[in-house]
């Protein structure tokens, strides 16, 4: 940590540039001559992917900025103050703490919290942060969290950790193949805590993931318009008779749809129906989930098709969490060939054809309010359905 990044001149020259080319600053000699043109590049850079994701520390003064990829994989500020509202008692401790920002939102809301970075580094500028964002109830240890947690005996209400893929090759993983590996140590992280919290990729399957782990009752599934950002995966030392799916939606209204696996399980199919007024696509974060029966039953939506997570209804649902379309009508594909100046936005859902091939074909510009929507029922076979939306999220 270059603490002369904090000087008042070298801050002010971070703050006047955040709109200029940051590859031309890492390769011009920089004005400083104890900060180096890659560390302002970085510190710019840094910053400018800060701006939405952590408001917070981008409008605070004297923030210092780690490596770029830390900002990327770091969580967002709605995404640790919803993870936050898991927690319980009083303590908590965060095994792989990285750039702080789940820690300094389980503070805001815990008596204490640990905070573990095996990256030395890492762990004094999330410690430098906290003190100026003024969150002092945190304990910064520069060591490995599971280490920690074998050579002595403290006990915590909570353990937060959060491990990282040791292969980022594909998308199918397993937990044991991530590090630290919560499997192998979950009996550690059961003896020193009574909950615990893992987050994960949002592309973990989640019946793989109780199969690895044990005792666990609830699963979040968190997304931000419309896009899964992660999963947390809440153990505690009582196993449940049924796990608990969570799907929550944090965008300007926050929406919760919540079940037991066993209720989607024992729901009867729904019967498709015929398309009506409107049409509903659920969250990714109810995709992910898995309720595809139960969104109907709850909302009293008809599926469109068994095998399409589409659904329609002559009413409007305003708390239905995902998008809503309102039906013009349908559409013949030799017509949309015959429309000039054709713009829309195109979904494709169990369709014979994927929808970036469908743009091409019918030569379809981008809009923003209306939607051809290439799917099939059951009753009328494959159907461009011509809409406007009127819910995004």
């Amino acid at each position: 940590m270059n603490d002369h990044i904090l000087d008042s001149e070298v801050q002010q020259y971070i703050n006047s540039h955040l709109n200029d080319d940051v590859h031309k600053i890492a390769m011009a000699k920089s004005p400083f001559p104890e900060v180096s043109p890659k560390e302002l590049a970085n510190q710019i850079a840094a910053k400018n992917k800060s701006v939405k994701k952590l408001p917070a520390w981008y409008h605070q003064e004297l923030i210092y900025y780690p490596l770029l990829l830390s900002i990327e994989q770091c969580s967002s500020e709605s995404t640790a103050a919803y993870k936050a509202t898991l927690a319980r008692g009083e303590s908590l401790i965060d095994l792989t703490g990285g750039f702080g920002v789940d820690s300094l939102y389980f503070a805001k809301r815990l008596k204490s919290v640990t905070h573990c970075e095996i990256n030395g580094e890492l762990s004094a500028i999330a410690a430098h942060n906290a003190k100026a964002l003024n969150q002092h109830n945190i304990q910064f240890l520069p060591t490995d969290g599971i280490a920690y947690l074998e050579n002595n005996q403290s006990q915590f209400d909570n353990i937060y950790i959060d491990p990282a893929r040791r292969s980022q090759t594909g998308k199918v993983f397993q937990l044991k193949d991530c590090t630290p590996d919560v499997v192998q140590n979950l009996d550690l992280l059961l003896s020193r805590a009574s909950r615990i919290i893992i987050k994960t990729a949002p592309f973990l399957d989640i019946s793989a993931g109780i199969k690895e782990l044990k005792n666990v009752t609830e699963v979040h599934v968190v997304s931000v318009r419309n896009e899964c950002k992660e999963l947390l995966w809440v153990i505690e030392k009582t196993i449940a008779k049924d796990v608990r799916i969570v799907c929550i939606t944090l965008n300007e209204q926050e929406k919760t749809f919540s079940f037991f696996r066993g209720e989607e399980h024992s729901d009867s199919e729904i019967t498709p129906g015929p398309l009506q007024q409107y049409l509903y696509e659920p969250d990714t974060a109810l995709l992910k989930g898995g309720a595809f029966q139960l969104i109907a039953s709850r909302y009293g939506l008809q599926k469109l098709d068994s095998q399409t997570q589409l659904y329609t209804s002559d009413q409007v649902i305003e708390e239905f969490p995902g998008r809503r379309f309102r039906i013009n009508g349908l559409i013949s594909a030799t017509d949309l060939k015959k429309e000039k100046d054709l713009r829309a936005n195109v979904i494709a859902r169990n369709y014979q054809d994927k929808a970036e091939n469908l743009v091409k074909k019918y030569k379809i510009k981008s809009d923003n309010h209306r939607f051809l929507i290439f799917t099939q029922s059951k009753k009328e076979g494959y159907l461009i359905i011509d809409s406007t939306i009127e819910q995004h999220y």
